[in-house]
């Protein structure tokens, strides 16, 4: 009736110290700290920032290391014995930008040194290089990358050629102001009632260009030029981080990162809203254009998407590889959105499957090719974001009498966040079911969303079990909400 072996998650339980010196502690634990920092401000999962921490200081022989990840904060406490005292260090993580070659090379390094722990003075020159090195793509390019997301998104839902170049331009300004005001220090919600509003008076401007009998070749939809927008500003938000943060148990991050998008995203209705609110003032209303997710050519909407992709991959700083593959994935995804949609699985279950194949493939080619899957998988789905449902919404609220508009666009924007939590919860999914896949064919153990895992043997009391990196750095050892042990 007894178990003839230890429990399959033990309590960790340290019953002497390991033998390295305090300064040496030191000089790991601020090492580790600047890296898994660096990791959480470039994008990671709370989880690749756990791994980073933990791997580095085990690779120098620190065994007894506790991890606390929030979304503003990374501690890291090394148990030294029960006769010691203990080192904790906390950094404040304050500027985030989306970077995915910088955490590409950050990962590599970290792998190199798991392996082959040089000095820690020389680990931190590497270290040093890694996250000064400049951007792979110029600052124009990542401007033309912008227009060029915001051009095939309008193209997407059906506008006419010049609508798709007048969001071109728009999404071009846009992208230019974000970077300015980003760089004067201005708060993000500001910046997105900035970004969100100069669309939107871009399209005001058409409609007033169009009661003056302006003449446009084409099909003009100035409500189009909003949507494009929203799907610019909107596929900046860690939507895919906070779905896999919250799935593998980081819920204070999790939910930090949701409020974010939140806040973020109420940000571009306030903008949106206050230039609507005095177009109608004025009488120069935007109408909403009709609308059908799926028309008769697929091909162009799935050539739409594959440019929103490669597009937001490059505004991202991703590798070369990693830009071909998010276009794949997200031509591959609408592909999928197509067929869930003609099979009549309702919007937000047909995006929710398509980002759930996106997030299972995905994360299998970067197994493969040894990259990580992150900056793919939130490429991949920018074409899926609710952008005209959104833009609908606050018009709903905005344009049409009190009662009955405020009704129609709440239920409108809650069907585009639906949309968006299906979008999360699919990717997430998805890599879950891939690292499962993964570590049942390496004969190993899977424990995190980013296929983490440890060994298969436990390990004997007293002693501490080495996370493993995964594709996209993850690990997880010890329990505990928020916190890691190793």
């Amino acid at each position: 009736m007894r178990p003839d072996g230890p429990p399959t998650d033990e309590i960790p339980l340290w019953t002497a110290p390991d033998g390295v010196e305090r300064k040496t502690a030191q000089a790991v634990i601020d090492l580790a700290m600047r890296a898994g920092v660096a990791m959480l401000s470039t994008g990671a999962a709370a989880a690749d920032v756990t791994a980073t921490v933990l791997v580095l200081t085990k690779a120098y022989g620190l065994a007894s290391v506790h991890v606390d990840v929030t979304y503003t904060s990374v501690t890291v406490s090394y148990h030294r014995g029960p006769d010691a005292d203990p080192v904790t260090v906390m950094r404040i993580v304050r500027f985030r930008v989306q970077d995915y070659t910088r955490l590409e090379r950050l990962r590599a390094l970290i792998i190199d040194l798991s392996r082959d722990p040089v000095d820690v003075a020389e680990a931190r020159v590497r270290f040093d290089a890694v996250v000064t090195a400049p951007h792979p793509y110029r600052r124009w390019l990542v401007t033309v990358a912008g227009g060029a997301l915001a051009a095939a998104a309008a193209g997407l839902v059906g506008a006419g050629p010049f609508i798709i170049l007048l969001s071109f331009v728009t999404a071009a300004v846009v992208e230019r102001i974000l970077a300015w005001l980003t760089g004067a220090g201005i708060a993000s919600f500001f910046a997105q009632c900035v970004g969100s509003a100069i669309p939107t008076i871009v399209a005001t401007l058409v409609v007033v260009a169009q009661s003056a009998g302006v003449t446009f070749f084409g099909d003009v939809s100035p409500s189009l030029v909003v949507a494009s927008g929203i799907v610019l500003l909107l596929s900046g938000l860690s939507i895919v981080g906070a779905g896999e943060d919250a799935l593998e148990g980081y819920y204070v991050t999790a939910g930090a990162r949701a409020f974010e998008v939140v806040v973020l995203s109420l940000g571009i209705a306030v903008g949106i809203s206050v230039v609507l609110a005095v177009g109608q003032r004025l009488g120069y209303p935007i109408a909403i254009s009709p609308y059908t997710l799926l028309s008769d050519n697929v091909l162009i909407q799935v050539v739409c998407a594959v440019v929103i992709s490669v597009a937001f991959a490059v505004i991202s700083y991703a590798t070369g590889r990693a830009v071909a593959i998010a276009g794949v994935a997200g031509g591959l995804g609408w592909v999928v959105l197509a067929v869930a949609e003609r099979g009549e699985l309702g919007s937000i279950a047909a995006s929710a499957t398509a980002a759930l194949f996106i997030g299972f493939a995905s994360r299998l080619v970067a197994r493969r090719l040894a990259f990580s899957s992150l900056a793919v998988t939130t490429a991949a789905i920018v074409p899926l974001l609710p952008g005209r449902m959104a833009y609908q919404g606050i018009s709903e609220i905005v344009t049409q009498p009190s009662g009955a508009g405020f009704s129609t666009g709440i239920a409108t924007l809650t069907q585009a966040f639906g949309l968006g939590l299906g979008l999360a919860a699919g990717v997430s999914l998805g890599n879950y079911l891939a690292g499962l896949l993964v570590g049942k064919r390496q004969g190993v153990r899977p424990r995190l969303a980013t296929g983490a895992t440890l060994p298969t043997d436990p390990a004997p009391t007293g002693a501490s079990t080495a996370p493993v990196l995964s594709d996209t750095g993850g690990a997880r050892a010890g329990t505990g909400e928020g916190s890691r042990d190793a």
